[in-house]
């Protein structure tokens, strides 16, 4: 798999979904601007630095707000301190110079969350395989082996409000639950793409292409279904799984309206076609990282209404954005990796060349 996993492009546009209501696109519009652009980061793949340079681009805060680096292609992920260095490392063999690193087979690292007891789970879409790891002994265990349950690429690694793992399988279409042993205690979906938009209940499920899952603050699983162009929400109390946005097809529609009319971008010979990522914020308003349409869209929790936040119609393949930039409709994202929400601040990388790429910090004003 190649660093754009998770990657999206720009596009912002009141066009459609407005039903030619004034009043609706208006509104909309007011809202965009609850964001701007609080930075922006050049970062180079290539390049020994951290922050400053780029292993940021694919990080994720946990839920003390702690920041680890995560570098995919490399193999390693590690907690940055504020020196810009990792405080230790988590690979297969020693990465830095002075940094302790503990051993783990990881393949191409994709997420990591944190369990009750402070231990971590990480999970690795090259080999199926989650890792547990103790930091304070600096160990490392395998906690579930995909690859002997047949997992079809592994994606995120979720921990819900009652310490189960969940984690969806890409290719293969299917959502697993673990225990707190590594034991499956849950799969939903039976291998093949499928897709209803109505509600569905645990056993009828179907899945076609997952590229991220979430926990919400309300302590549900939000699933971003990408094949089917549709975000979705695993209803824990009831054993269902709603459709939140998204009618199953492709296309760029919907903004001022309800999410569930709303399409998302495709292109067709594209391995990874669909949206490319998803984050949640503490009001459980969802953001999608909506890779052909070039943008970033918002579903408000609050009224399931759908808008574009950030992303423009000609993005630039191969240059970087403009430093002083602080309108989050003129930044170019050609192709955003895996976004991260904390703080008031959503965090947006976006490959530029198969080296280089920036990172755009987008601020809530109010």
């Amino acid at each position: 798999m190649d660093l754009t996993l998770k990657c999206l492009h720009n596009l912002f546009s009141l066009r459609e979904g407005s039903g030619g209501n004034p009043a609706i696109l208006f509104n909309v519009e007011d809202r965009v601007k609850m964001w701007k652009v609080d930075r922006i980061v050049h970062f180079d793949f290539d390049s020994k630095k951290l922050v400053n340079d780029g292993l940021v681009h694919f990080g994720f805060h946990d839920k003390d707000g702690r920041l680890y680096a995560l570098d995919h292609q490399k193999h390693f992920l590690g907690p940055v301190k504020g020196n810009d260095s990792l405080e230790w490392t988590l690979a297969p063999d020693k990465v830095f110079d002075g940094v302790p690193n503990i051993r783990a087979d990881l393949s191409f690292p994709i997420y990591i969350d944190t369990m009750s007891d402070g231990s971590l789970i990480v999970s690795c879409f090259g080999n199926n395989q989650l890792y547990r790891v103790e930091p304070a002994k600096m160990k490392a265990e395998l906690f579930v082996d995909g690859g002997s349950l047949g997992m079809k690429h592994a994606g995120n690694c979720v921990v819900d409000d009652h310490g189960y793992v969940w984690v969806n399988e890409i290719e293969g279409c299917k959502i697993w639950r673990f225990d707190r042993k590594g034991e499956p205690s849950l799969v939903l979906g039976n291998g093949s793409p499928g897709f209803h938009r109505d509600d569905t209940g645990f056993d009828d499920v179907r899945f076609n292409w997952i590229y991220d899952i979430r926990k919400g603050p309300d302590g549900n699983i939000y699933v971003l279904d990408s094949k089917n162009f549709a975000v979705r929400m695993i209803d824990l109390a009831n054993n269902r799984v709603r459709t939140l946005a998204g009618t199953g097809t492709g296309g760029y529609h919907g903004d001022g309206g309800s999410a569930r009319l709303a399409t998302f971008g495709s292109d067709p010979t594209a391995r990874f076609d669909g949206p490319i990522s998803m984050s949640l914020d503490e009001d459980g308003n969802i953001f999608v990282g909506d890779r052909y349409n070039h943008v970033v869209r918002m579903i408000h929790h609050d009224s399931g209404l759908i808008e574009t936040i950030a992303g423009k119609a000609i993005v630039k393949e191969d240059s970087h954005n403009n430093l002083e930039e602080t309108d989050p409709r003129n930044v170019s994202l050609p192709k955003i990796s895996s976004m991260d929400y904390y703080g008031g601040r959503l965090f947006v990388p976006t490959d530029l060349t198969s080296t280089s790429g920036d990172l755009i910090v987008l601020r809530r004003t109010r």
